[in-house]
């Protein structure tokens, strides 16, 4: 897994989703008192099923469907890389796995969980199923602890969020965890979250956001849905799901009274993101310029310029996104992380080093006849590809 350049490809955003997990995950682990709603796997209607009580989670990869069989309306990265029988379980098959990254170049793999899929009114039985899911992750990495980083997932509520990742930082078995911006309650402006801030400071664990493009509650009604123009909503999904939250981190004063604060957004691309901070810093340059207006109504908290806490703070991730490398000045030579989102449909694998070749290739212009990037590029900078492994910079 060594590249000519002597480094090692190491992604920063993998998942093992919902569909790819055990079965009995979460009916080995769980207390008795939960038996009744407890996540198990059925077959309805000729597919499996994740089943919490009466509420289905989602499907479960390990038998293959009995539906007749039909054209996808998209292709998950393993069935572009060769391998149409999902039943397999490869994401959640550490030999499989390791195989899957070999065949990809890559190392190490940052593995982020289910995103949505515990979604439970109960609170102590939602905490309860995340325990149980961070418990076996740390379990799986164990298999090859140099190559696989688990990323676990915190409960949604900051009392939960805290409780946890105290625990999991007194465990010492993981680097960051993923807070869902998509079931946050309350919003992140709310006081209710120091706690959580303060810990992640306290502990030297790294936070994540992780993008929901799938969004909880969807509404049955929109128009895009099942035509071609839903593939595109996607787009719009990806920064919709972290715009809110990203400028309260700065609105809020969040990451200016916690400099020790890291957050990584992963999964939503980077090359949106300067246009957003410059425009944050001209709305900082704005609000100072009316300080006498606030000088009576308590002053201003916000000292430092939005740009200035993004480069100490922030890391976003990238699949492969041209704009965001030939803005690599304006992030800092370690703030853009690269992942392979293995094995979405989004992601590169199999063709990894293809992708980082392709990104660190001629600017996007834009140009019809540049429709077809993958003839061109070099390999991506070494300075591109921070792992994590090593301390961010302070």
């Amino acid at each position: 897994m060594e590249n000519p350049n002597g480094y090692k490809l190491i992604s920063c955003d993998d998942h093992l989703d919902l569909g790819y997990l055990p079965k009995d995950l979460w009916s080995s682990r769980l207390p008795a008192k939960y038996a009744s709603i407890c996540p198990h796997v059925e077959e309805r209607q000729g597919q499996a099923v994740w089943l919490s009580g009466n509420r289905v989670w989602g499907g479960w990869r390990g038998m293959a469907s009995r539906r007749p069989p039909t054209p996808p309306p998209y292709f998950t990265a393993l069935e572009r890389g060769g391998y149409p029988d999902l039943s397999e379980m490869r994401p959640g098959t550490a030999k499989l796995r390791l195989e899957d990254m070999d065949r990809d170049g890559v190392y190490a793999q940052f593995i982020f969980g289910p995103i949505t899929s515990i979604v439970e009114e109960q609170e102590d039985f939602r905490d309860a199923c995340h325990r149980a899911y961070n418990d076996w992750l740390a379990e799986f990495c164990a298999v090859a602890p140099d190559r696989f980083m688990g990323v676990p997932v915190l409960p949604w509520s900051p009392l939960s969020a805290t409780a946890e990742l105290i625990r999991l930082a007194k465990d010492g078995r993981f680097k960051q965890a993923n807070l869902p911006l998509a079931g946050m309650t309350p919003g992140i402006q709310d006081p209710a979250w120091e706690p959580l801030w303060r810990t992640l400071e306290e502990t030297g664990m790294i936070l994540s956001f992780h993008v929901t493009v799938f969004v909880v509650g969807r509404q049955p009604d929109d128009p895009a849905a099942g035509t071609p123009a839903g593939t595109f909503s996607a787009t719009k999904n990806f920064v919709a799901g972290f715009l809110g939250s990203f400028v309260d981190l700065f609105a809020w004063g969040i990451l200016e009274r916690h400099p020790g604060l890291k957050i990584v957004l992963a999964e939503a691309g980077a090359g949106w993101l300067p246009w957003v901070i410059q425009e944050l810093d001209y709305r900082h340059w704005r609000l100072w310029e009316a300080k006498e207006y606030w000088a009576d109504k308590g002053g201003i908290a916000l000292k430092e310029k939005p740009s200035d806490l993004f480069k100490r703070q922030i890391y976003p991730t990238f699949q492969e996104d041209r704009v965001a490398v030939a803005l690599s000045d304006f992030f800092g030579p370690d703030n853009l992380l690269w992942g392979s989102d293995y094995p979405h449909p989004d992601s590169v694998w199999p063709d990894s080093r293809g992708a980082i070749a392709r990104t660190n290739g001629p600017s996007y212009t834009g140009d019809a006849q540049e429709a077809d990037p993958r003839q061109r590029g070099q390999a991506l900078r070494p300075e591109h590809m921070n792992s994590l492994l090593r301390e961010p910079p302070a």
